[in-house]
């Protein structure tokens, strides 16, 4: 499903179509056609959305908790009603496999509109301790700029926590994956968002993320991208001194302690550093495994990997889709080559594309093993489906090879001791640590450590980063 405003940006309450703007192609990664169009925004847009924002700003902020607690009720509603348009437009937009756009995508974004709700109705947006108060108050006018892997899913985990505190706000979603985010401002159209609060321009990072970042009248702004797009953003921020948040660039690891019930942890961690097709900051790509236990590991990693179906995405028999845009389908072919260069052993997949697919940017599941930390393939992010074994000979270096890497977003600890587990899991430096794979927490703070990013979305985490903090003495 294509949506028609394709040409149009949504500022102040309505939809607009502006003369002479560029139109960027949108391609369907499984046939490599290009399917559509979009206005491709500028600085003047820019403007416009931000002035709209600003105008709203001041009667949004007052607003009460039970009106945006029904504004994200509707939200909520509207977007489980409207599932099946957003996983069609998902599979349409970046190729994810319809059953994990129904089963993972949309399901987790409407997570985030509901956490919200959890978290609103229970914050105390003033606390006073005898003569002193302190208000939380709304942070102002924020940029949301969000990526094209999890596009709709990152846009909830945005607007839903911004609309909670109050806030008004500009969404530049990824110009590669689009239309979700035409359907979701059609979604807060009709769950009667008051003009100005929400607002959509989109375009390139280059253009209209430029101007977001730079821009005197947006006091913050949040990016969830590449660490190279999030140092941009940064630097174009710091004259006007806004609050910056970034999810960033991931290159977790996902320790096995030996101890763990390898059947189980290996084939679940293939499956989870390919989930998405492994196009997740978080994805698990290192896994580390006790030396004396890799031949073990590479049997039941390629036995795992060997039985995940790719495929056309509408079927609803397909594991895996294709990589999203042929940029990263790219990117990821020269990984493939850079760690069969190093010297890394290939146990399954490899270069091209699986057999019988001639068109479409699909990626052969490929598992390296022997890695060791000095290769670009357990360095550097791929966002692809592809996995790096790497031994190692004692807890102690395990957990060094864990902590290796200039990223810190997520984290993997794998044992049937508790105890171990979470004691592994304290020395590990990222943000997100998940012990024996739990379920999915849409409350579990997310964001990373060094250069994975700064700030933190989800639960009430994500609130407080739409938030200031405002002392009062002698209340």
């Amino acid at each position: 499903m294509v949506s028609p405003r394709e040409i149009q940006f949504y500022i102040g309450g309505e939809w607009q179509e502006f003369a002479e703007t560029v139109h960027l192609p949108v391609v369907d990664p499984a046939s490599e056609e290009i399917v559509g169009y979009i206005a491709a925004g500028d600085a003047h847009h820019v403007d416009q959305a931000v002035a709209a924002a600003r105008k709203a700003f001041p009667a949004f902020s007052q607003s009460s908790v039970s009106e945006r607690l029904a504004l994200l009720s509707r939200m909520h509603s509207l977007l489980l009603e409207r599932a099946d348009s957003f996983a069609e437009t998902l599979v349409n937009e970046m190729g994810a496999a319809i059953s994990f756009a129904r089963a993972s995508q949309v399901p987790f974004a409407a997570e985030h509109i509901r956490v919200q709700m959890e978290v609103l109705e229970k914050y105390r947006f003033l606390t006073v301790d005898e003569h002193r108060a302190t208000a939380k108050e709304a942070i102002g006018v924020c940029a949301l700029i969000t990526p094209w892997n999890w596009p709709l899913y990152q846009i909830t985990a945005k607007v839903a926590p911004a609309i909670a505190a109050g806030c008004t706000v500009v969404l530049k979603p990824s110009e590669l994956s689009p239309y979700s985010a035409l359907l979701f401002a059609q979604l807060m159209h009709d769950a009667g968002v008051p003009p100005g609060v929400f607002n959509l321009v989109n375009g390139t990072g280059e253009a209209v993320g430029a101007a977001l970042a730079s821009h005197p009248d947006v006091d913050m702004i949040s990016i969830t991208g590449s660490t190279r797009a999030g140092v941009l953003v940064a630097q174009a921020a710091a004259p006007t001194v806004k609050r910056v948040v970034q999810e960033l660039g991931g290159k977790s690891p996902n320790i096995l302690l030996d101890d763990a019930d390898f059947r189980e942890a290996v084939a679940k961690g293939v499956l989870a550093g390919m989930r998405n097709v492994g196009q997740s900051c978080s994805a698990p790509t290192r896994m580390l495994v006790p030396a004396d236990r890799l031949e073990e590991v590479e049997e039941l990693a390629s036995a795992t990997a060997s039985a995940i179906r790719v495929g056309a995405p509408l079927d609803p028999a397909t594991d895996m889709g294709p990589i999203a845009n042929r940029a990263q389908f790219e990117r990821v072919q020269v990984m493939i080559q850079a760690g069969i260069d190093d010297g890394a052993k290939l146990l399954c997949g490899g270069l091209s594309r699986p057999a019988g697919l001639d068109r479409g940017f699909f990626t052969q599941p490929t598992i390296f093993s022997r890695v060791t930390s000095d290769m670009r393939i357990a360095r550097e992010e791929i966002f692809g489906p592809v996995l790096s074994i790497m031994p190692y000979k004692d807890e102690e270096e395990a957990i060094s090879i864990a902590n290796d890497t200039v990223y810190g977003l997520g984290a993997h600890v794998q044992s049937s001791d508790p105890e171990r587990a979470r004691r592994v899991a304290l020395r590990i430096r990222a943000g997100q640590v998940h012990i024996n794979y739990p379920a999915w927490d849409g409350a579990a703070a997310f964001g990373g450590y060094k250069r994975s990013g700064n700030g933190r979305e989800y639960g009430v985490y994500g609130l407080e980063e739409y938030l200031e903090t405002k002392s009062i003495l002698g209340y």
